[in-house]
């Protein structure tokens, strides 16, 4: 983890010397590339005054989405580990919630919802498929000589999901999680594109690229870089101090 930070920033320095090199050369702001210092302007003059209320708007939908869309993951997921024959019919839903395009179903959820509520849909939608794999995932790695120990005192596949498996498969659950929480942004995001609602990052985003404001553009995409890095660290986060058991193992050279 000592070493994760620096060479984090390493890279990040490293993209930034790049764009700069890019966009000073071979590319210019007439081609679409500001300067990174450019674009660090017009963040500071746009500041939180612009921002706070599409951050707020997107942040919401996506945390709303994200929830509903993992709980119905995680709820579908305990239902097969009880009745296994249901596993067909549930994947076969995944993938196909997984399969569908946003932008066709999106016009859909459009239509029969008002406000932000497509938004929060194709944010559930968005997560559904990955949290679901993920637990079933989960809940096939626990050793089968414990499953026969619960089996032998009498326990049934309440049991052996309740003291078992559900503790196995709490370290691919919450990896599940991570994947899904910038997910969950995009298919917010993508329901902004919509137009049901007046203020969101998709609805910044494509106000400015039709103004051709291109330093605005691009600080808005900075920014929902930003939001979807900061929940996939958060759960990061929550996933090391939930599962101290499930760190992996340092070497000598660790210490």
């Amino acid at each position: 983890m000592r070493h994760r930070l620096p060479l984090g920033a390493a890279g990040i320095g490293a993209l930034v010397l790049v764009w700069s090199a890019l966009a000073a050369t071979v590319l210019s702001p007439a081609d679409g590339v500001p300067t990174p210092w450019a674009v660090l302007r017009q963040l500071r003059h746009d500041g939180w005054a612009f921002y706070a209320p599409h951050v707020l708007q997107t942040g919401g939908a996506t945390l709303r989405g994200f929830l509903l869309g993992n709980g119905l993951a995680l709820a579908a997921a305990l239902l097969v580990a009880l009745v296994p024959l249901l596993e067909r019919p549930v994947v076969q839903l995944a993938v196909a919630s997984y399969c569908l395009p946003l932008a066709a179903v999106g016009p859909l959820l459009s239509t029969i919802f008002a406000g932000d509520t497509a938004s929060v849909a194709l944010a559930g939608v968005s997560v559904f498929f990955t949290t679901l794999v993920g637990a079933l995932l989960g809940l096939r790695t626990t050793a089968t000589a414990t499953l026969d120990v619960v089996r032998a005192c009498g326990g049934g596949r309440w049991q052996q999901l309740r003291r078992v498996r559900l503790v196995a498969a709490l370290p691919a659950t919450f990896a599940a999680l991570r994947i899904a929480a910038p997910s969950a942004l995009l298919g917010a995001m993508v329901g902004e594109y919509l137009g049901r609602v007046d203020r969101g990052l998709g609805v910044a985003l494509t106000v400015s690229e039709q103004q051709l404001q291109i330093a605005r553009t691009w600080g808005i995409a900075l920014v929902c870089g930003a939001l979807a890095g900061t929940g996939y660290a958060l759960l990061g986060l929550l996933s090391r101090l939930a599962l101290p058991w499930a760190r992996p193992a340092t070497g000598g050279g660790d210490r």
